[in-house]
């Protein structure tokens, strides 16, 4: 089992190996393999790609994020600008069904609403403008429309764990209820927690996924 020195030690190695991020802004401490990340950084984009590159590392079990985001001069837009940059992008983006996406922009906070087929259209409208100049926050508040039956969603699923090279299905347990999917279990890592809940939300017809699962062994009782 790694310790906490040497989880912190890759995690700032991650964060040097990551071109996006300057690992000199971002404070990294650790214990019982939850990392804690602080410091300033200036884009919201750089904020994400450090909580990213923390859930890559083994060993960790969490991650709280504590990032503040401090717009440079040279990157502060107004809500309207930011607002005008963000329906162009979305408009641009063949993943994301802009149509069907309100945007309000208040103190550099973007936050989206709407329905739309497919999770992937969901996240695909947030990593579009993430990195727009003059974010500090982005609130996703997109639903999806429920286009399938409870059964086949979970079928859909576990079908999708069973196929996974990084994932042990056995050890994973799949509800659903109408479009929410319910996941227990036991994974090996965060990765394995990441592609797991990845793999849940590919499913058509998922519109919520509560992430039950831990990481590490379950302990005997005896």
């Amino acid at each position: 089992m790694k310790t906490d020195a040497s989880i912190q030690k890759d995690v700032l190695e991650q964060f040097r190996w990551e071109p996006f991020l300057n690992a000199a802004e971002i404070g990294v401490s650790v214990k019982n393999g939850v990392v804690t990340l602080s410091g300033t950084v200036d884009t919201f984009g750089k904020k994400i790609a450090a909580e990213n590159a923390a859930k890559k590392i083994s060993g960790v079990k969490a991650v709280v994020e504590e990032i503040h985001v401090k717009i440079a001069p040279g990157l502060q837009k107004t809500d309207a600008e930011i607002a005008a940059a963000v329906a162009s992008t979305l408009a641009w983006h063949t993943a994301v069904q802009e149509e069907k996406i309100k945007i309000r922009v208040e103190n550099g906070t973007v936050t989206l609403e709407g329905v739309v087929d497919w999770n992937y259209q969901r996240t695909a409208a947030v990593n579009a403008i993430r990195h727009i100049a003059g974010v500090r926050m982005v609130s996703n508040f997109i639903t999806v429309k429920p286009l399938v039956t409870t059964s086949d969603i979970q079928q859909n699923i576990k079908a999708s764990l069973q196929r996974s090279s990084t994932i042990d299905a056995k050890k994973i347990h799949v509800e659903v209820i109408g479009g929410k999917v319910i996941l227990n279990g036991h994974v090996r890592s965060f990765a394995e927690m990441d592609d797991a809940v990845f793999a849940a939300w590919a499913s058509p017809g998922v519109s919520t996924v509560e992430n039950k699962l831990t990481i590490g062994e379950p302990e005997l009782v005896l």
